[in-house]
C-alpha cells in the first residue's frame, strides 16, 4: 500500500516537473495565454495595427488587449495609474509637453508617422484662404506648434525667432492675411470644418472622419516628419519582455505592408 502511494506521489511530482518551465513557472495551456498586455490607444490607425497582430501575440503566448480613448489625455493618466501596460498615440514632443508625463512614462518605440494637414470644406489650394480666414488648430501645445510650423513651411505665416516645436498663436511675427487662430481640442477637429475656414488635423483624426490625407490636405506633413508615433510604458518597462514581442509584431513586414496598402501615405512606417 505504501508502494502505492509513493508511486503516484513520485507519478504527480513528475508530472508537476514537466509542467514547469524554464524558470519554475508554470507552462502555456495550449489555447491559453499566459499573460496579460493592455494597451490603450486611439482607434485609427492604433487600434486597428494593434488589432491587427493579436493573434501574432497569441501564438506567443500573450492576449493583447486594446482599449479605445477619444482624447489624448486619458492614455497616459490611465498609463500612470496602472491600468493599461502601454499606450500607442502620441509622438515624444507631446508626451515631453507634461512634466508628470515625462518624469513617469518613456518611449519603447516607434512605428509610423501621421502626416498633419490643413483641411478645408470648400477650397481646393490653400492660396485661396481668404483675408481673415478664420483656422482652428489644436489646442494642446506641441501639435498647436506643430499645426503653426506646418503653415510657417508653406509661407502662411511667419513665427518669432526661437518659437520652437511649442509656439502658440501669440508667437506669431508676421500674418499677412490677417488669419484669426481658434485653439480646439484635437478630436473636435474635423467637426470644425464647417464652421471655419480651415482645419489642421491630425491624421488620425482626419482618417476616422472619412478624411483622405494624401487627397484631401490642402497642405501636408512630408516624410522627413519628426513627430513620430511611439508606444510609451511606464519607466523601467521599456525591456519587458511582452513589449518587446509588441514591438517584433508592430515592426513587421506584414505591419509595414498593412500600413502601405491601407493608407497609401496617409500613414508612413518608419521601419
Amino acid at each position: 500500500m505504501k508502494k502505492a502511494i509513493v508511486r503516484v506521489l513520485s507519478l504527480g511530482a513528475l508530472a508537476a516537473v514537466l509542467n514547469l518551465g524554464v524558470y519554475g513557472s508554470p507552462k502555456q495551456e495550449q489555447g491559453k495565454p499566459a499573460s496579460v498586455l493592455t494597451v490603450g490607444a486611439t482607434p485609427v490607425p492604433h487600434g486597428e495595427l494593434l488589432n491587427l497582430v493579436k493573434e501574432d501575440l497569441a501564438s506567443q503566448g500573450i492576449e493583447l488587449k486594446v482599449v479605445e480613448f477619444t482624447d489624448y489625455v486619458s492614455p497616459n493618466s490611465a498609463l500612470i495609474a496602472g491600468d493599461l501596460d502601454a499606450n500607442y498615440f502620441q509622438h515624444i514632443p507631446y508626451l515631453g509637453s507634461n512634466p508628470e508625463w515625462a518624469e513617469k512614462l518613456s518611449s519603447a518605440f516607434g512605428v509610423h508617422v501621421e502626416p498633419l494637414g490643413l483641411y478645408a470644406a470648400s477650397l481646393e489650394d490653400a492660396g485661396d484662404l481668404p483675408e481673415g480666414a478664420r483656422i482652428a488648430i489644436p489646442n494642446d501645445p506641441t501639435n498647436g506648434g506643430r499645426a503653426l510650423l506646418l503653415l510657417q513651411s508653406k509661407g502662411l505665416i511667419t513665427l518669432r525667432a526661437g518659437a520652437g516645436l511649442s509656439a502658440s498663436p501669440q508667437d506669431i511675427a508676421d500674418n499677412p492675411k490677417h488669419f484669426r487662430f481658434q485653439e480646439l481640442e484635437a478630436a473636435q477637429l474635423p467637426r470644425s470644418l464647417g464652421d471655419v475656414d480651415a482645419a489642421v488635423i491630425n491624421g488620425n483624426y482626419a482618417l476616422e472622419a472619412g478624411l483622405n490625407p494624401v487627397d484631401d490636405a490642402l497642405i501636408l506633413e512630408g516624410a522627413d516628419s519628426p513627430y513620430v508615433n511611439i508606444v510609451v510604458v511606464r519607466k523601467g518597462n521599456e525591456k519587458d519582455p511582452r513589449i518587446e514581442a509588441l514591438s517584433r509584431a508592430l515592426r513587421s513586414v506584414k505591419v509595414k505592408e498593412y500600413i502601405n496598402e491601407t493608407w497609401n501615405g496617409s500613414v508612413i512606417a518608419i521601419f
